[in-house]
């Protein structure tokens, strides 16, 4: 299992790629940023703040299915912001 620094990194890296990628589309289009493009990068923020907290738990039985189910719901909400992203641009 990779180390839990390593999931955090993953975390940071993805939706901050996400967030640089909607300032880049929003650049490109108008030169502003779009409500709905704010609306993308407040999407991405408060999932960082839940999937940190949720790595963060020290009270869960299995700490391993735990951290798997974290990268996984990670993909999944990356993948959703990413179509969010697409509609902009």
């Amino acid at each position: 299992m990779a180390s839990i620094r390593d999931l955090k990194k993953d975390i940071n890296y993805v939706l901050g790629d996400i967030i640089e990628a909607v300032y880049l589309v929003d650049a490109s289009e108008n030169g502003q940023n779009s409500k709905e493009g704010n609306a993308v990068i407040d999407g991405a923020i408060a999932t960082f703040d839940d999937l940190i907290e949720k790595v963060n738990q020290k009270d869960v039985e299995n700490r391993s299915a735990h951290l798997k189910g974290v990268r996984q719901e990670l993909e999944t909400k990356a993948a959703a912001l990413i179509d969010e992203l697409n509609k902009l641009g």
